[in-house]
């Protein structure tokens, strides 16, 4: 049965990609398999380049910091170039590993992933209910924007090369961590101010409760998605579920 939105004000329909628009196997079985075996390649083609420069130089910071708080990261060189090479890119693989969600990561994943895009390699998965709910919000009238833990590049991308086709017309914003933690509140009072709206006037929509949580303390509105192969909550959660974006009713024009 269709359930209307959380309230009439709703403006903007604010998206996580992972477990709420793409199964969670796509992002740990596709797109990390994909970088963890191109990013030295990667990086011997891109190293003196400024396009690899800032995520490097984060990657050396966040490097640092692993040292420091004893995490015991694979050790980093400072020559000859091919050893700093295999190191960083042993470094990146570690990251992986463990589920990273920092901006220097997130961001060099990004351009690797572009090539895979560009070359047709890969293809966005997305659940089937997706481009037709998000064609119709657009048609009601909504602001449609993504925030999620990759870089805005990866999810343009994601969006420009899904199984279902160019779904980036119908999206107006990409927001990620360089906004601000998922779980901060005052990451979604920010993006309520670049949406310029009331954050009541905006809907989250993720499969995350740490994430609503954030956003509901925000004055964001909320739903959790509840897809096949996801985490189901540790606790009960105070946030509506949803299992397809199908079960939300949109209470007429909001444009």
């Amino acid at each position: 049965m269709n359930q209307s939105l959380p309230t009439p004000s709703i403006r903007s329909i604010l998206l996580d990609i992972e477990g709420t628009v793409s199964p969670l196997a796509f992002v740990h079985e596709v797109l990390f398999p994909y970088a963890r075996s191109h990013v030295r390649n990667f990086l011997r083609e891109q190293f003196g380049s400024g396009d690899v420069a800032g995520d490097l130089q984060a990657l050396r910071a966040e490097h640092a910091l692993d040292v420091e708080q004893k995490l015991q990261p694979p050790p980093l060189v400072n020559e000859p170039r091919s050893a700093e090479i295999d190191s960083i890119a042993v470094y990146v693989c570690w990251l992986i590993d463990r589920d990273r969600k920092t901006i220097g990561l997130k961001s060099l994943q990004g351009k690797i992933w572009r090539r895979g895009y560009l070359d047709g390699t890969l293809k966005a998965e997305i659940f089937a209910d997706v481009p037709q709910a998000i064609e119709g919000w657009r048609r009601l009238g909504l602001k449609i924007s993504i925030f999620s833990s990759g870089s805005s590049l990866a999810q343009e991308l994601f969006f420009a090369h899904t199984e279902s086709g160019n779904l980036t017309e119908y999206i107006d914003n990409y927001f990620d961590t360089t906004i601000g933690s998922k779980t901060a509140v005052e990451s979604y009072l920010r993006i309520a101010i670049v949406l310029s709206l009331r954050p009541m006037e905006v809907l989250f929509i993720s499969d995350i409760v740490a994430e609503l949580n954030a956003a509901s303390s925000a004055g964001l509105q909320t739903l959790l998605s509840i897809r096949p192969g996801n985490r189901p909550p540790d606790f009960p959660s105070r946030h509506q579920i949803i299992r397809s974006f199908s079960e939300i009713s949109l209470p007429g024009s909001l444009s």
